[in-house]
């Protein structure tokens, strides 16, 4: 009751309860505004008088505990900082696009880059190296823009990869979904048809097993360990296979140079016959099927985001101007046109064939874990979604669709891994020689639409919706650059398009 007496005088809104009160008992009111006058005065009095004490007692201690407030405080901002941790590792992104780039294409570049030379070819590598890194350095923007949405709309700390298709749809709108996703499961299949064969027909010289079996042998291998490994062990394994694999394509081309690898080399070229490798060159660079799964390995740092791409495209760029340069050499001294790992298993050292075979199959091996890592998170997602979908319908628990609806949500991981492998091994174990159509129809038609015509669109339409006004005008500067790789890779379409009906037609 002496706090209400004390703050009543002090607020005018309270006054007018004061007065209807005062109305009904008279005597009442005067008294008690006498008690309350005297009480606010006296306790005014006390405050004003033990405030002058407390000011001239702290004179003297008021700025320590002015620092140590502001050391406080200070403690707390940078506690958040303490606490946040670090997604993944540079390192192991690195050897996820590593492992990627280099695989199945670079045992298929030599017979499609012989005919164009040595100078021609590596200038096409080098102009394809850059359109491809700008392409990925697009996508990462896209898919950590869409990321940073999500985690403002929703309120959670931790995202599930975000798939090529939802980047699309968007930005795109449903369109653009459709057509990321038509395309992208078209190249996933393609890309595991032509891993599963060429892993079938290495092992085949290896063991001598059927191509056949040895194909879903070593497939199924790599699945389980994405499956029941998890993504840390295949990072740990990638790793490993990754390491492995650039060793051992390091001591190949110092064995094939020691041999003569560098004498065969002479001449100009044929600029005419560069358009057929640009497909194969595409297949052996691309890695921006794992773009999503960066994003989300690194926590949507672009920092080091960039620069696991940066660093991680450079090292197969490298290894294929090489390579291509030992090959060329060999095939140059040879009467015929020759796959230069033919020509290395002719060499009489000791060991250089089981060499060759072993690189062959580290370099199958990490792209597939690569792409069957893709590949599943993006089935994984689409059946998220689709799940999200269903469970919003209400269904009694005696129904089959209940049930159904129950060992689907338990068992989601399974069949997505099913729906990523299954298809890819029936074709490469039904289909002779799968590896060759396999690969053309990636690199030249799924790969330059989604990680070439679709990226510059999804950039275009995402900074034209959402940016700022500063955003806008720094945006501007970029037309010229979005335009430029979209021209380019409507091209290469355009051009395997005619280079296929030229072929049909002869």
């Amino acid at each position: 009751m002496d706090s209400q007496c004390i703050c009543m005088p002090s607020s005018p809104s309270l006054n007018p309860k004061i007065h209807r009160n005062a109305k009904l008992n008279p005597s009442w009111e005067a008294i008690h505004l006498r008690k309350t006058t005297i009480c606010f005065k006296s306790r005014i009095h006390c405050t004003c008088f033990c405030l002058h004490k407390q000011e001239q007692n702290s004179f003297f201690t008021r700025e320590p505990n002015a620092r140590k407030a502001k050391k406080y405080f200070s403690q707390l901002r940078e506690e958040p900082r303490k606490v946040a941790k670090k997604k993944g590792t540079i390192a192991g992104a690195v050897a996820l696009i590593i492992g990627t780039s280099i695989g199945s294409g670079i045992l298929a570049l030599p017979k499609k880059a012989s005919p164009a030379g040595l100078v021609p070819s590596s200038i096409t590598m080098i102009i394809c190296w850059a359109f491809l890194l700008i392409e990925s350095l697009l996508l990462v923007e896209v898919n950590v823009a869409l990321r940073k949405k999500k985690r403002k709309n929703e309120e959670v700390d931790e995202l599930e990869v975000i798939s090529i298709r939802t980047m699309a749809q968007e930005t795109l709108g449903e369109w653009g979904g459709t057509l990321a996703t038509v395309t992208y499961v078209f190249l996933g299949y393609t890309s595991m048809i032509a891993y599963s064969s060429k892993s079938g027909d290495i092992l085949f010289h290896l063991i001598n097993l059927p191509a056949s079996i040895s194909g879903i042998f070593f497939t199924s291998l790599f699945t389980m360990l994405i499956s029941i490994g998890g993504t840390r062990a295949t990072d740990q394994v990638n790793q490993w296979l990754t390491t492995s694999m650039i060793g051992l394509l390091l001591a190949i081309e110092v064995l094939a140079v020691v041999s003569g690898g560098w004498a065969g080399l002479g001449g100009s070229g044929d600029w005419g016959k560069v358009p057929a490798t640009i497909p194969v060159i595409i297949f052996s660079l691309v890695y921006h099927d794992l773009a999503p799964v960066l994003c989300a390995y690194l926590g949507g740092d672009l920092t080091r985001i960039r620069t696991s791409v940066l660093l991680g495209s450079l090292v197969p760029l490298l290894a294929l101007l090489v390579w291509d340069a030992v090959a060329l050499g060999l095939s140059a001294q040879s009467d015929q046109v020759v796959d230069p790992v033919e020509l290395l298993m002719r060499v009489k050292w000791s060991g250089v064939s089981i060499m060759v075979e072993a690189f062959s199959l580290l370099a199958v091996g990490t792209s597939l874990i690569g792409t069957l890592l893709a590949f599943f998170e993006f089935f994984k997602e689409q059946l998220n979604n689709f799940t999200w979908q269903f469970s919003s319908t209400q269904l009694p628990q005696g129904n089959r669709l209940f049930g159904l609806r129950k060992w689907w949500g338990r068992n989601k991981s399974f069949t997505a891994m099913t729906m990523a492998v299954t298809p890819a091994l029936l074709v490469s174990s039904t289909v002779p020689d799968a590896f060759s159509a396999a690969t053309d129809i990636a690199g030249g038609y799924c790969m330059t639409m989604l990680y070439g015509v679709l990226p510059p669109a999804m950039a275009w339409a995402m900074l034209n919706r959402e940016a700022e006004d500063a955003e806008r005008r720094a945006f501007s500067k970029l037309r010229p650059l979005l335009l430029g790789v979209g021209l380019f890779a409507c091209c290469i379409v355009i051009e395997q398009i005619l280079q296929d009906i030229l072929l049909f037609g002869s």
